[in-house]
């Protein structure tokens, strides 16, 4: 006995709603740059018949007593700010293409601020 064709395709039409992609996007991001997801918004906009990601966040910065008495406090929260939304923007894409199925060109990530993490003392 072999196993059914995958995924086997059948007339009709499946369709994911923008808020379920949005809802995806920003729990992805949430995730992948350690931000609260009420604090991510999420806009989406057609890119030469692809789907384009545009998300607006905060992001999370040691405290600057904290890199002033250690420097290798920045590499903890994994780099610089441009270095760590950078590498988030392709696991970003990755992952809500993975679980969306949605063809996504690309991710633009606009940092609106800074959230301090952790404000205890350097040791």
């Amino acid at each position: 006995m072999t196993a059914p064709a995958a995924r086997e395709r059948l007339a009709g039409h499946n369709r994911i709603s923008t808020q379920a992609l949005t809802s995806t996007a920003c729990g992805v991001a949430a995730d992948v740059l350690h931000v609260p997801v009420r604090d991510i918004r999420a806009t989406w906009f057609d890119d030469a018949g692809l789907l384009a990601l545009n998300l607006a966040l905060p992001i999370p910065v040691p405290p600057l007593h904290r890199v002033a008495a250690d420097p290798a406090a920045v590499a903890v929260l994994g780099g610089s700010v441009e270095d760590r939304v950078h590498r988030a923007k392709g696991e970003i894409l990755e992952r809500v293409v993975q679980l969306s199925g949605s063809r996504l060109s690309r991710v633009d990530i606009r940092v609106t601020g800074a959230r301090v993490t952790g404000t205890g003392r350097a040791r």
